[in-house]
């Protein structure tokens, strides 16, 4: 049985419950608008949050205990930070945006790469400074890993634009 079908310009409200207008296209003006209330936020605003973070707690560290204890949480920060920015980088860079399927596979390998750095640094920590306090250096790891916390926190709310 074939059965007749209605355009779309000539739904009733009594044909069905849900039918809703078209979406009209919106005209660069209110494209521009749209865009000037939302703001794209940029990653590497919570490493700049890190790093100051970071210096921060190095800063404290210094005056409160002294240099060693300031060099071990220096450690700490920079095995945040440092992977940190190397990962944003990959991730902004023109690689991962060709393709859906490059940005997944290119956001996974970068992650394990960031893991490894950070282990790395934190392994090799021990030489680089003398006398390493692993409970300071591991202190201003999770302080500066805090900033992630912050970033979601203090996230921009979406804002509703009336585009007349």
């Amino acid at each position: 049985m074939l059965m007749a079908t209605i355009p779309p310009t000539e739904w009733r409200d009594s044909d069905c419950e849900d039918a809703q207008e078209p979406p009209v296209p919106l005209t660069p003006e209110q494209i521009a608008a749209v865009k000037a209330a939302n703001p794209v936020s940029t990653p590497w605003w919570v490493v700049a949050g890190q790093a100051g973070v970071g210096c921060v707690v190095v800063g404290l560290a210094w005056l409160l205990f002294g240099g060693v204890i300031a060099r071990s949480v220096l450690c700490g920060v920079l095995a945040v930070v440092l992977p940190a920015a190397l990962f944003v980088r990959s991730l902004t860079s023109k690689f991962s945006k060709s393709s859906p399927g490059s940005a997944v596979i290119s956001f996974f390998v970068w992650e394990l790469v960031k893991i490894l750095v950070t282990l790395g640094m934190l392994f090799a920590a021990h030489r680089w400074v003398t006398d390493l306090s692993w409970p300071a250096m591991l202190a201003g790891l999770a302080i500066t890993l805090k900033v992630y916390w912050l970033a979601l926190a203090f996230k921009r709310r979406r804002q509703l634009v009336r585009l007349s």
